[in-house]
Order: C-alpha cells, then structure tokens, then sequence
C-alpha cells in the first residue's frame, strides 16, 4: 500500500510540474524552443522512443529513413545531453545498439510539446 500511495504521488507530482511547464511555455517565445529536441531528426528520435521502450539502431534508421552517419550524429548529440541512453551488446558475433528515452529526456519532452502547444494557442487567439 506504501508502494501505491507513492506511485500517486509521484504522478500528481508529475501533473502539476507538466501544468507549470504549461504556464511557463506561454510565457516564452519561439525562439526559446529546445534547440536540442527542435531539429527534426532529433525530434524523431525521441517521439519514436517516447512510445517505445527501447529501439535497436536499425529499427530507429527504418522509422525515420535516414542514413547511419546520420542517425547517428544526432542520437550522440542527444546522448550527450543525457536525454536518451544507449546500449551496446552482441548478439552471438553481431553488435547491437539499443536506445531508451531518459527521464531527463521524457522531461525536456514534455516540455518541448507544452511549449510548442502554448505558441499554437497564441496563434490561434
């Protein structure tokens, strides 16, 4: 019971930061934006992982149809902003990378898309 009670917790805690994002996305302009996230490949990369838990390089260079210089470039650079984490690993002799979405990542996402919905509301207005 102590498990779901701080479960909760940790999701209203969640909420109301998403809700306070939301309040400073507003304030903020376009030119604000994630940079990092902004780009689209890298905007690819992380959506794609936000509703999948892991994603092997293959699957992701497929998703987005992109090249392997490429892919790669851009998922270092947000590996290096520690908003995905990647894994090497072999399966018999073939490598294998495997990237997850971060917390951090998750975070600078959500931010990302609160941003984003602010400034189409403003346009709408």
């Amino acid at each position: 019971m102590a498990r779901a009670a701080l479960r909760k917790s940790e999701v209203r805690s969640q909420k109301a930061e998403v809700r306070t994002q939301r309040v400073d996305a507003r304030s903020q302009t376009p030119l604000s934006l994630d940079r990092l996230i902004h780009e689209r490949l890298r905007l690819g990369i992380i959506s794609a992982l936000a509703v999948n838990e892991r994603l092997s390089f293959n699957d992701l260079k497929r998703l987005l149809d992109t090249t392997d210089g490429n892919l790669s470039v851009h998922a270092r650079k947000l590996e290096e902003a520690q908003y995905i984490s990647c894994d090497k690993s072999f399966e018999g002799r073939v490598p294998r990378t495997e990237y997850r979405l971060t917390a951090a990542g998750r975070r600078a996402l959500e931010k990302y898309l609160a941003h984003m919905e602010a400034i189409i509301q403003a346009v709408r207005e």
